[in-house]
C-alpha cells in the first residue's frame, strides 16, 4: 500500500478532510520561513481533533533539540520531518528525546544527494524533495525520479516535489515509493487546501494500489515503521 501525506496544513477543515479521506499523515510546517507555516497553538488544536485518525508530522528546518521536544510535546506529534541541515546524531537524539519517528528530508539535485542519505540509515523514513535555492519545499516542481536508482539505502522513501492529482499515479508507478507527500499540488493558495484536489490526489493514490500494479512497493521488512 502506498501511503499519502498531505502537508502544509493550517486549517482544521483541511485536516479533517484529509483524515476522513484516508491520508496516512498530515504535516504542520513549524518553520516561520515557510508560506505555509502553521501557528503551533493552531497545530495543537487541530491535532487534538484528528490524532486518532492520522499521523501528525511536524516539519522543521534547523531547529534546536529543545524546540523540537517542546513542539512534539505540546502538539502531540508522531513524526518529526527534518528539512534542514540536521546531522545523523541530531536525528537520533531528536527521536530519543521525543519518542517520535524521524523523517529526514533531502532536496535532490543529483546522485550525490542520494548517496549522502547513507549517513541517515538510523532514521525511520527518507523524504526526497525537489531542490530549490529559494525554498525548503513546496516548490511545485518535480525532479528527476530516475536518480532513485542510485539510492542504496533500504530506509523507506517518501516521494515529494511537484506531485498533483494529474501526475501522482504515474509517479507511484515509476518509483514505487513507500509514501507520497503533497502540498502545493492540492492548494487553492499557500496553506489553504482545495478540497476537490485533496480528494482527487487521495483517490489517485488508492486507485494505483487497487490496480495491483507490481511497481507499487509494500512496507519493507524491518523498516521500523509501524504506524
Amino acid at each position: 500500500m502506498t501511503r499519502a501525506k498531505i502537508c502544509g496544513i493550517t486549517r482544521l477543515e483541511d485536516a479533517e478532510l484529509a483524515a476522513e479521506l484516508g491520508a496516512w499523515a498530515i504535516g504542520f510546517i513549524l518553520w516561520p520561513g515557510s508560506r505555509r507555516a502553521c501557528d503551533p497553538a493552531m497545530a495543537a488544536g487541530i491535532a487534538r481533533r484528528v490524532r486518532r485518525r492520522t499521523q501528525l508530522v511536524g516539519v522543521f528546518v534547523n531547529p534546536t533539540l529543545d524546540e523540537v521536544a517542546h513542539a512534539a510535546d505540546n502538539i502531540g506529534l508522531t513524526h518529526l520531518q527534518l528539512h534542514g541541515d540536521e546531522g545523523p546524531s541530531f536525528c537520533v537524539e531528536a527521536a530519543r528525546r521525543t519518542g517520535c519517528r524521524v523523517i529526514k528530508a533531502v532536496r535532490v539535485r543529483g546522485g550525490a544527494d542520494l548517496h549522502d542519505l547513507d549517513r541517515y540509515r538510523l532514521v525511520d523514513l527518507h523524504l526526497l524533495d525537489s531542490y530549490s535555492a529559494d525554498a525548503r519545499g513546496g516548490t511545485g516542481r518535480t525532479w528527476d525520479w530516475s536518480l532513485l536508482a542510485r539510492r542504496r539505502q533500504t530506509v523507506p522513501a517518501i516521494l515529494s516535489g511537484g506531485l498533483t492529482p494529474e501526475n501522482v499515479a504515474a509517479a507511484i508507478a515509476a518509483v514505487g515509493p513507500w509514501a507520497v507527500d503533497v502540498a502545493s499540488g492540492v492548494e487553492a493558495s499557500p496553506g489553504v487546501k482545495d478540497p476537490v484536489r485533496v480528494e482527487a490526489v487521495l483517490t489517485e493514490v488508492a486507485a494505483v494500489d487497487d490496480s495491483g500494479d507490481p511497481s507499487v512497493s509494500a512496507v519493507p521488512p524491518g523498516s521500523g515503521e509501524h504506524s
